[in-house]
């Protein structure tokens, strides 16, 4: 055979084409037969991967992003979940932001989420009332639970399953009624907010004393570029147990900031602690600084710029 009709008869037979010609047909003819055969080939197999993938790709995408998701939920550890993206969740969010901490919130409404201008690895959805989520969003693993749903009974029934599946878990629960605020902290949460008296009291002071509270709140709001407000632990400071008092660290002169107020390991607060003041294990220093201030803090002790936040 020519090299045409070898051609020919390997490309219909390779393809399973193989039919018989009614006529004998020119070298021409059989070329246009092999070129055509190819295209026809290359045409349905693309054709039938598209529709395949079409009806497919719905459910494959959810699922790789399920698991993507899955994923990183399982990764976290220390992390702070949020319970509600509305108002309060949102600052919450900004906040924790400012200060480059690792959070999940758990949200319900989809189109809350879709709205949202945050990465939507930073959600997930589900209701929090549901063990299941709580633990999927790794609560066992978590720090800290901030929940910030309207309703107070939604709000009392997270505390309560989120400390029965953590005991050490810090709570903080908004609350709108001030009735709900002992029954919230009776269900195990640490500390609970009532935005609106907070509010109020807060439009009250700046009728009262308006300088003052206009300079807490650079202390409060200046995030990270302002003033900051930190608490540092005798843990993060010093490796090993040592003796030695505030004055010892001659934290003013070393790197700027001011120590305001002491914590005892028995979680009573000292305002403006006597330099004399003995640092022992499990007690915090909370000092005052500018961003430039809390970052030589940082160097100097050798802390992650993950600090905690009073």
């Amino acid at each position: 055979m020519s090299w045409v009709d070898a051609l020919y008869m390997t490309v219909i037979t390779i393809t399973t084409v193989g039919y018989r010609e009614i006529t004998e047909p020119s070298e021409v003819a059989k070329l246009f037969t092999v070129f055509f055969i190819l295209i026809s080939v290359i045409v349905v197999g693309f054709a039938v991967s598209a529709i395949t993938e079409y009806l497919l790709s719905s459910n494959s995408l959810a699922n790789i992003r399920m698991n993507r998701k899955l994923k990183h939920l399982k990764s976290m550890k220390n992390h702070i979940i949020i319970c509600g993206y509305g108002r309060n969740g949102r600052q919450a969010v900004q906040r924790l932001q400012n200060y480059n901490r690792a959070f999940i919130i758990i949200e319900k409404d989809q189109q809350v989420i879709d709205d949202a201008l945050l990465d939507k690895e930073n959600f997930y959805r589900g209701n929090a009332n549901e063990d299941e989520v709580l633990i999927t969003a790794g609560i066992e693993r978590a720090s800290t639970l901030i929940t910030a749903l309207p309703e107070d009974a939604d709000n009392l029934f997270i505390v309560l399953s989120a400390r029965q599946l953590h005991k050490d878990l810090k709570i903080i629960s908004r609350a709108s009624e001030e009735s709900s605020y002992k029954k919230l902290k009776l269900a195990g949460a640490d500390n609970v907010i009532l935005p609106d008296t907070i509010g109020g009291q807060h439009m009250a002071s700046l009728v009262v004393s308006p300088d003052l509270i206009e300079f807490w709140d650079n202390l409060s709001y200046g995030g990270s570029e302002g003033v900051n407000l930190e608490q540092i632990s005798f843990e993060q400071m010093f490796d090993k147990q040592r003796n030695c008092t505030i004055i010892d660290l001659n934290l003013r002169q070393e790197t700027g900031c001011t120590i305001i107020g002491y914590k005892a390991p028995d979680g009573n607060y000292t305002v403006n602690p006597d330099p004399k003041l003995q640092l022992v294990p499990g007690s915090k220093i909370i000092v005052v600084g500018n961003s430039q201030q809390i970052a030589k803090l940082q160097k100097v002790y050798q802390i992650s710029n993950k600090v905690t936040q009073t």
